[in-house]
């Protein structure tokens, strides 16, 4: 099944590494389904019925973001806050729509990794800093696996810089896409039903 890539950046033309990274995956249709938030919604007016089913139809989620004062750019909150709905996600009545789908984060940092440290400027690592959204997953009952962070490209934003991360986040989102039969019930499941 295709890995959807949930990409919200408010200035995609103006990107450096997030739009070579959707070119990227726009190569290769078959394994991804890319969905830019932006472009989809340039309004703010989200259609929760079309973006719940797009997430209910793939069991890999990935939500690419350059990192906006210590979070994401604004629409995707505003997504989290239309889509991810009680009753459909959560709730004792919801059946937990996103249950057992594997989520995580594929962040673009500009300052460099050792910044993110309780000795550095920021005081705290990127995974302290994203652990709002580890929370959000785990509650809807999602798995979470560990994110995908490019530093630097504030110091570096050369070609060179940019496409060394390119293979890096494909084999990321190929490693993601391996699945890891026995490792829960759920899961186990899935592989026996496809042997």
């Amino acid at each position: 099944m295709k890995t959807l890539v949930i990409v919200t950046h408010p200035e995609i033309e103006k990107s450096v590494i997030n739009k070579r990274w959707i070119e990227e995956l726009k190569k290769y249709p078959e394994k991804y389904t890319v969905h830019q938030l932006y472009k989809a919604y340039p309004d703010g007016k989200i259609n929760v019925a079309k973006e719940q089913e797009l997430m209910e139809s793939h069991d890999t989620i990935v939500f690419q973001f350059p990192f906006y004062w210590f979070s994401s750019p604004p629409l995707f909150k505003q997504w989290l806050d239309e889509v991810i709905l009680h009753g459909w996600a959560y709730g004792s009545n919801s059946g937990y729509k996103l249950a057992g789908k594997k989520m995580t984060l594929a962040v673009t940092a500009g300052i460099d990794e050792e910044e993110y440290a309780a000795s550095g400027k920021y005081k705290y690592t990127m995974k302290e800093l994203l652990r709002p959204y580890e929370l959000t997953f785990d509650y809807i009952k999602a798995q979470y696996e560990e994110p995908f962070v490019y530093y630097g490209i504030e110091r570096d934003p050369s070609d060179e810089w940019i496409g060394k991360s390119v293979p890096m986040y494909l084999d990321f989102l190929d490693a993601l896409s391996v699945n890891n039969c026995g490792q829960d019930k759920l899961v186990l499941d899935s592989c026996q039903d496809s042997l």
